[in-house]
């Protein structure tokens, strides 16, 4: 079925920043961006709940070519609502070529197995797993380097703002957000830098497949 309220994206300048409150047990499960565009202020959450594992939440902090992110850029600021396709700005964390750039081969005589696979992890470093804390630590730098933000996800029903900031994809059967899945629809948090570039923070439950089908489900 894939998000109820829709899909889209945010486009603005940081407000302000700041974590949920922890519960008793220490875990955090949302970092709250506030982004200004044009019809006003957004509350983006950005979900790290752990899942009541000590390692539910997963994550990677991605570096974006400029050329791949060009059309997207050249947006106004304010909410862009997307389909979920591949020509829209969608982003899909198993298909967008814009995360998962092709392997870039050294030109030089002495390229070998190594310098290729070291020059395919810069582009697409593994993911890490961990407790929200930790999450939140490495979102936040990425933040800290943000002059403009891209923030993917659902709207929320009611006021400004976008929640759904994570992989919309890969639930399993019965888990409770299966009815959610769908292709194209992934939520994340992309910065421009004040040198123009672009990096991005995505985000995941352990819960969630890395392998899905056309539909979303886990494969």
């Amino acid at each position: 079925m894939g998000l109820k309220d829709g899909y889209g994206l945010l486009i603005g300048t940081k407000v302000n920043y700041y974590r949920d409150p922890p519960d008793n047990f220490g875990r955090y499960y949302h970092g709250n961006l506030v982004i200004h565009a044009p019809a006003g202020n957004y509350h983006c959450a950005i979900d790290v709940d752990p899942k009541f594992m000590p390692d539910g939440v997963q994550w990677r902090v991605v570096k974006i070519r400029s050329n791949d992110f060009a059309g997207v850029k050249a947006m106004p600021d304010g909410w862009h609502s997307l389909v979920s396709d591949p020509n829209s700005g969608a982003l899909d964390y198993i298909r967008s070529p814009v995360l998962h750039p092709p392997i870039m081969i050294w030109n030089v005589r002495y390229d070998s197995c190594l310098s290729r696979l070291l020059n395919f992890l810069r582009w697409n470093p593994p993911w890490n797993s961990g407790t929200g804390i930790q999450a939140l630590t490495d979102l936040e730098a990425v933040i800290a380097q943000g002059v403009r933000f891209y923030m993917f996800g659902e709207p929320f029903s009611n006021g400004l703002g976008v929640h759904n900031i994570h992989q919309n994809q890969g639930d399993p059967s019965g888990g409770g957000h299966d009815a959610e899945n769908a292709i194209w629809q992934d939520g994340g948090t992309i910065i421009e830098t004040a040198q123009g570039g672009f990096v991005g923070f995505l985000n995941k439950f352990k819960t969630q497949a890395f392998k899905t089908d056309n539909l979303g489900h886990p494969a």
